[in-house]
């Protein structure tokens, strides 16, 4: 039994951070950063069964055509993504009563429709990138047996390591789920997603105080694995992979690319171009 100051529920048996029962999650799972983006995905469902918001945690549940989706918002960074997987997996896969994990474990698929900038010339603004695979700045994954346990998902730790020494931490790295990848590769360009701990020095940028090394994106363009370069810089993609994988879930991240940091430049029409991601992965949804 899980003890009750680790699996936490609120009065109303809800878990405690989503204000979520077991039955209010489908099977597939859009994650979103913003909670006003979760009304923005939603506008697209045929039906709407629930909604609720809880802090930064905004969940719509309803169904497009015969499918079941969820819409949940995570906020921004990893550390929110270790509350909102956590509590995801545990909806679907831990007893409520019992305190016990289920003996018949549900597999869930999550797709993360986010925003992000390019590293790359090449890569343009209003395009969409799909993380092939993404390498984690931010250390969510050294908490947890990871290496152990996603051995043949951690494919490019080698490129990886070539980060080592660029800010003083120790990156890790994981993979998309193939299957969901390949979709979303139809209208994405794949690549390597650089998830960071912060928005502005975690991901070379200078406002007012100068960082540690001022060659940061320089280096972290650097990095390849097979045919695939390094592509975007974000906060999420990295946990949400590694997550889903220790968990037993599929996992894809979309990123629309709002900014090309090689040359400076940001969107014109944000909300066009987010738009546009959205209706691609409804499509997806669609044909899985």
């Amino acid at each position: 039994m899980i003890s009750a100051s680790e699996f936490i529920l609120n009065p109303d048996g809800s878990i405690y951070h989503l204000n979520l029962l077991p039955d209010q999650v489908a099977k597939t799972i859009i994650t979103v950063g913003d909670p006003d983006r979760v009304e923005e995905v939603a506008k697209r469902l045929d039906s709407i069964e629930f909604e609720i918001q809880k802090r930064e945690f905004k969940t719509t549940t309803g169904r497009i055509g015969d499918k079941r989706v969820t819409i949940i918002s995570t906020g921004i960074g990893t550390d929110n993504v270790d509350i909102v997987f956590n509590e995801l997996d545990a909806l679907v896969n831990i007893d409520f009563k019992s305190r016990t994990v289920k003996t018949d474990l549900t597999q869930l698929d999550f797709i993360r429709i986010g925003t992000s900038g390019s590293l790359r010339e090449d890569i343009a603004i209003d395009s969409f990138v799909v993380s092939a695979h993404a390498i984690g700045l931010e250390g969510l994954m050294h908490f947890y047996k990871y290496q152990r346990l996603i051995s043949e998902d951690v494919i490019c730790e080698s490129a990886a390591q070539y980060l080592q020494d660029l800010a003083g931490i120790t990156p890790y790295a994981v993979s998309g789920d193939p299957a969901l990848v390949e979709a979303a590769s139809k209208f994405c360009v794949p690549g390597i997603t650089v998830t960071a701990t912060g928005f502005y020095g975690p991901q070379g940028r200078v406002l007012r105080y100068d960082l540690t090394r001022n060659d940061f994106l320089d280096q972290v363009r650097k990095v390849k694995y097979g045919n695939l370069e390094t592509t975007n810089l974000e906060m999420e993609t990295a946990g949400i992979y590694g997550m889903s994988r220790l968990l037993g879930h599929r996992a894809v991240s979309l990123n629309a690319i709002m900014a090309n940091r090689a040359l400076g430049l940001f969107s014109s029409q944000p909300q066009k171009t987010l738009d546009l991601l959205i209706d691609k992965t409804f499509e997806m949804i669609d044909l899985m």
